[in-house]
């Protein structure tokens, strides 16, 4: 007979049942609180502890220029990692600490940081070390081989970004950071189209976390990112660099930038400012005197700052980003919107005084001469500010704003670069509505408002385009990995602001600004230039000017556009003086290297350099015949001609000298370079001629009672061989080549 329960027996298995039931709803709760609250954040530390996923990186689309030069590409490089949760002794996070902070200069305590997060199994280091970096760690890891750093630290293949031309087109260009995105320039706005897709190994660990066979492995490929074909050319884009450089060598400005346009396309051909900095290294400032004035900050942490802000004033692309006031170059687009509109034509005449009276001042000419009755024709080359302030007046506040706009000056120009400064209405133009007698006077001749080079260049433009704006673009074609075209600009018109016989008249004009007025020194043997000079004072630096240069060539077929803008020179100042001669040589440069055939005016062939004859092989009585006009200079002591200087065929001017040879191993005939500056075209040929040499000259000669010298291609005091032909450059700085 089974014995009842007791009352106690009763209660304990109440009591275990509940304790089971309690049990069991703690354990389905933590159940549901680990599956289904926090699963997936489970999930993903047991698949870290079981899976070791290693990053491919993607190698960056390369940047060529036009002509497929390398400008920028991505090398093979290293990245440096470790694991933390190997690490066992405080030894060997000294060790690695130590290690890593002397071998790549790396901040302590961020090191610290990563070798005690004992529960991560991956923390970066450094990436895009070369290979001598990693020779020199792999060195210290066999150093210290007792402490078997080598299972904490690995090395895994990475890229570099890598810019073979140094600071070729480095405000265009930009550079990339420590994570391979773009920081400045093209890279940071092609940084989506130049990134690719990084690719993935994903390995299986055992319970020692160390990699399983391969077999357990998953390879995802790493795609490169897309390449960019760019309109710049690289032999422009160096004449106009060397350019800018010389001009800032002979001016001791501040800043010196520059562009070269493609006309009919809005392409740009060369583009840079200088003093710019070597991409391969950004961080470093390039120029002597920052570096001087930061080593003048005793406060270290004031001298950081500046240094910061020095090297984000030199990645600056100025010709994009800044604004300055044009000055006279702005006279063009009044010109042109008052010929439109018919407020003027050619046979339009207006008498001017020396000065004009404004509201309750009066407003002089820019060198205060009075230039009486004249015409467009003659008014655009003397630069004439009552002309132009008269014009305005007559063109009206809202015309004269409707051009303002239709030239492009309240808009961006749309370029593909980072950074455009927006105009901004009531900032840095006049809205209509604010625009009175005064402000319109002085917007009439350039003042008072500001615009930015590209601007400028792309307005310019329109005027040698037929009366087209066009969109400047700086990238031509985009390619994947295999080369083949993704993505290609087409020329985009804007819009056309004025018609095509205004466009022509204009072009008319402006050769005659470069023939007979400011732009004077621009001029170029043989070619038909068209331009308009500046210079206007910098409102927040008093006593400080910019000068400038804008035009196109030839102006009878325009074909490329040039914009030089001198910040700040020292000296000699003005617009028709220092800027203008830097774009007489750009497009001396560059329309030869065009093959755009030069096309000679009589007087310019009466001037023009001929090709010296071939006088080797001939006795040395039959060279002199043969080479008659010009000076015979006869080196030894034979009867043939075995060598010349220049030689056959090469350009030197009439009635230059040649040196002959008439013994073989002949041993050159050398002479000290005399100073041929600060000379009329008479003197310098004299001088160098007596000297034994030869002259080209360039710039400003077709008033060669009025030009001097001013620089010339090889030093004084330098030795060069007799014959040598030194170019010597000349200008005009009389007062009406100021402006």
């Amino acid at each position: 007979m089974r014995k009842k329960p007791t009352r106690e027996m009763s209660l304990r298995s109440h009591l275990a049942f509940a304790g089971l039931a309690l049990f069991l709803l703690v354990l389905i709760g933590n159940l549901f609180y680990i599956q289904i609250i926090h699963g997936e954040e489970y999930r993903l530390k047991a698949e870290r502890n079981q899976l070791s996923d290693t990053v491919i990186n993607a190698n960056r689309g390369t940047i060529y220029d036009s002509n497929m030069k390398v400008i920028a590409q991505s090398a093979s490089a290293w990245l440096v990692y470790i694991n933390p949760s190997k690490i066992t002794t405080d030894e060997q996070k000294k060790l690695l600490v130590d290690g890593f902070e002397e071998l790549f200069e790396l901040d302590r305590e961020t090191l610290e940081k990563k070798v005690n997060r004992s529960e991560s199994g991956y923390e970066k280091i450094i990436g895009q070390i070369d290979n001598s970096q990693k020779a020199e760690l792999t060195e210290y890891l066999n150093e210290h081989k007792d402490q078997k750093l080598s299972m904490i630290v690995g090395i895994d293949p990475d890229t570099k970004r890598y810019y073979p031309l140094g600071s070729f087109a480095s405000t265009v260009v930009g550079f990339t950071g420590s994570e391979d995105t773009g920081r400045a320039g093209l890279e940071l706005q092609y940084n989506d189209e130049l990134t690719g897709e990084a690719g993935r190994v994903i390995t299986a660990k055992n319970a020692l976390a160390g990699d399983l066979p391969n077999d357990y492995a998953t390879t995802y490929d790493a795609t490169q990112g897309y390449s960019l074909v760019l309109t710049i050319h690289e032999v422009i884009q160096y004449y106009l660099e060397q350019q800018l450089e010389q001009a800032i060598e002979e001016t001791d400005a501040k800043y010196a930038y520059g562009i070269v346009m493609d006309v009919q396309t809005g392409a740009i051909l060369g583009m840079s400012t200088k003093p710019d900095y070597n991409l391969n290294s950004p961080y470093t400032i390039s120029s002597s005197k920052v570096l001087e004035e930061l080593e003048k900050i005793a406060d270290e942490k004031e001298r950081q700052t500046e240094k910061l802000n020095a090297q984000y004033a030199q990645w600056r692309n100025r010709v994009i980003s800044d604004s300055y006031e044009p000055g006279s170059v702005f006279k063009l687009f009044v010109a042109a919107a008052c010929l439109e509109e018919g407020v003027l034509t050619p046979e339009t005449t207006y008498n001017c005084t020396g000065s004009i009276k404004v509201a309750n001042y009066y407003q002089n000419c820019f060198n205060h001469k009075a230039h009486g009755v004249q015409t467009l024709n003659e008014a655009l080359p003397n630069s004439c500010n009552t002309f132009f302030i008269t014009m305005g007046q007559r063109l009206g506040k809202e015309k004269f704003m409707k051009y303002f706009e239709a030239f492009g000056f309240t808009e961006k120009t749309g370029i593909d670069l980072p950074s455009e400064a927006a105009p901004v209405a009531g900032t840095t133009y006049y809205a209509v509505e604010d625009m009175g007698i005064a402000e319109l006077s002085s917007a009439s001749f350039g003042q008072t408002f500001q615009i930015t080079p590209i601007q400028m260049i792309t307005a310019v433009a329109s005027l040698g385009n037929g009366g087209k704006l066009m969109t400047p673009y700086v990238v031509s074609e985009i390619l994947d990995e295999d080369g083949n075209i993704v993505y290609e600009t087409e020329p985009t018109m804007k819009r056309q602001v004025v018609s095509e016989e205004t466009a022509k008249l204009m072009c008319s004009y402006m050769e005659q600004v470069v023939l007979t007025g400011t732009a004077k020194n621009a001029y170029v043997a043989g070619y038909h230039i068209a331009g308009k000079t500046g210079t206007s004072e910098k409102l927040n630096v008093p006593g400080q000017d910019i000068a400038s240069f804008a035009g196109f060539a030839p102006a009878n077929d325009p074909q490329i556009a040039v914009l030089i803008a001198v910040d700040e020179p020292q000296g000699l100042t003005t617009g028709g003086v220092v800027a203008a001669p830097i774009a007489g040589r750009i497009f001396e440069n560059i329309l030869a290297y065009l093959n755009i055939d030069p096309q000679y005016t009589d007087e310019e062939m009466a001037k023009s350099t001929v090709t010296a004859p071939n006088l080797v092989g001939q006795k040395t009585e039959g060279a002199k015949s043969s080479a008659s006009g010009f000076t015979v200079k006869v080196v030894g002591s034979g009867e043939t001609v075995v060598a010349q200087m220049p030689a056959a065929n090469q350009s030197m001017p009439k009635n230059g000298i040649i040196v002959v040879y008439t013994e073989e191993n002949y041993e050159k005939a050398t002479a000290t370079v005399p100073d041929l500056t600060n000379l009329s075209i008479s003197e310098a040929n004299r001088i160098a001629v007596n000297a034994g040499f030869n002259i080209k000259i360039s710039g400003a000669s077709q008033n060669s009672g009025e030009v001097r010298s001013y620089k010339q291609s090889i030093e004084k005091n330098t030795t060069a061989e007799l014959g040598t032909v030194i170019t010597v450059y000349f200008r005009s700085s009389s007062s009406d080549v100021s402006d």
